[in-house]
């Protein structure tokens, strides 16, 4: 039953519901702005262990996909624990008042300024991790935050702000720094809360992300998954199976970072796919190949249906009787290299057990055949590569249209941050220009600060005329 006071707020215009949130967001941030580097990390803690302490991570697991019927517990467990703890690892001691950078030499001095109100877009395939990512890195930039959830994932992050809130209470920090929009959530009062914030974060569907260039706010939103890896014949076929196993599998593949396609070498071939099939993989014949094809591109575009299943479920959408897709992990479907497009949807982003393997001759062929997939989706996000010597690596690093080479690492966990490598913790990974995003690295919490320059007069550096152009005048003439 919805009480007096709710029901007048539902019927309350979208404008105005807005409103609501983003002034009681600037009331409590007007405050917070003024808060220690002390009193900023206390806040990120407190909300950290919203999620950290496992009673509750497990829950919101448990509704994660009890809501949104996408996924897996255990591996929302996992994920909602480690990308916090890499996120807060990432954040421990590190500047976001006062003063960041001092450089003498050039007479400049930097500040570190909040933004103000957040406006966050967060999508159903990370009902938790990718809210409480945004909820911290908005806090350590002494800002406040308003999510927009998914539909389907509305309760799950409402569970979550509620644990969030008690941690703030805890810590004397009021509960408004951080809030979500009601459910239902219209797209009209969606868009209100985007032009009323100073910043909008959009993660998830282009959809999404298109609504939050729009809005006339500053906006940092993500481009489109669709990764490609490439196998060479000097990879170890079991070392790169089980790499490619676990990040195609983890989570039922909600990630965008997961594989969607595979780029097999050569020599590479016969050893890679009896790997992977020893990991739980099963090749589709022509005929199955064309069956999944239908059941997960029904009218050409993704069916809901099909999205973050599991492998054997997918099998049974698809009508696939062989035994062997009873208790499979994942199901590889084999094109040939020309088959890319809209015309051949399996070329495309996939988010389930779903993977394309294609064969190629050499190594400038597989470079070819990635960028021939990222020419129909994918640019800007990123390649994996297994087996590939320093140059060819470096090659990947100049020729292709993405913002990350992952080298001989579970893809899916590794892109958006590992205990394994350097990349910032991440829910939200930017695809520079390629991919239509305004920047190119993992979003951190430098993205949700304002940075103010205090500029002294130094001895003056001035150059000659000549000193810049000698060498052009000896070489060209003036």
């Amino acid at each position: 039953m919805i009480s007096g006071v709710q029901s007048g707020f539902l019927s309350m215009r979208d404008e105005e519901r807005a409103r609501l949130f983003v002034e009681r967001a600037r009331a409590a941030q007007g405050a917070f702005a003024q808060a220690s580097q002390e009193t900023v990390d206390l806040a990120v803690t407190a909300a950290g262990w919203a999620v950290m302490e496992p009673r509750r991570n497990r829950a919101l697991a448990e509704q994660a996909v009890r809501d949104t019927g996408l996924g897996s517990v255990e591996d929302k467990v996992l994920k909602n624990h480690r990308k916090t703890l890499g996120l807060l690892r990432d954040l421990q001691g590190a500047r976001s008042v006062g003063v960041l950078r001092e450089d003498p030499a050039a007479g400049v001095t930097e500040i570190a300024r909040p933004v103000g109100v957040v406006a966050a877009i967060t999508p159903s395939t990370h009902p938790v991790a990718a809210p409480i990512n945004n909820i911290i890195n908005a806090l350590k930039g002494r800002n406040a935050i308003v999510l927009a959830p998914s539909p389907r994932g509305a309760g799950v992050c409402a569970s979550l702000l509620g644990y969030v809130h008690d941690e703030l209470a805890k810590v004397g920090l009021p509960k408004d720094l951080a809030q979500a929009l009601p459910s239902p959530a219209s797209k009209a009062l969606t868009a209100e809360l985007m032009r009323l914030a100073d910043l909008v974060v959009a993660t998830g569907s282009q959809a999404n992300v298109r609504a939050a260039y729009s809005s006339g706010t500053p906006a940092l939103g993500v481009g489109l998954g669709n990764v490609a890896a490439i196998v060479t014949p000097n990879a170890d076929f079991r070392a790169a199976a089980a790499r490619i196993a676990a990040s195609k599998t983890f989570d039922y593949a909600t990630s965008c970072s997961s594989e969607n396609s595979l780029v097999v070498i050569g020599d590479a071939w016969g050893p890679l796919l009896a790997a992977l099939e020893a990991e739980g993989g099963v090749l589709a014949t022509p005929d199955e190949r064309r069956r999944l094809e239908a059941a997960m591109f029904p009218s050409g575009a993704l069916s809901p249906a099909v999205l973050a299943q599991s492998a054997p479920r997918l099998a049974q959408l698809a009508g696939l009787s062989r035994d062997s897709y009873a208790d499979c992990r994942f199901i590889m479907a084999q094109e040939n290299v020309s088959n890319i497009g809209s015309r051949h949807p399996l070329s495309g982003e996939k988010l389930s057990p779903a993977l394309t393997v294609y064969r190629v001759g050499d190594f400038d062929a597989a470079i070819d055949q990635v960028r021939a997939i990222y020419d129909y989706q994918g640019k800007g996000h990123s390649v994996g590569v297994h087996g590939a010597s320093p140059h060819e690596i470096m090659r990947l690093g100049e020729e292709l249209p993405v913002g990350r080479v992952i080298v001989d690492q579970v893809h899916s966990l590794a892109v958006s941050g590992s205990f394994e490598n350097g990349l910032p913790f991440s829910m939200s990974i930017g695809c520079g220009t390629w991919g239509g995003n305004g920047f190119s690295d993992n979003l951190n919490y430098r993205h949700f600060l304002n940075i103010t320059r205090i500029v002294r007069p130094i001895p003056p550096r001035e150059p000659r005329v000549e000193d810049i152009y000698d060498d052009y005048w000896r070489r060209y003439g003036k």
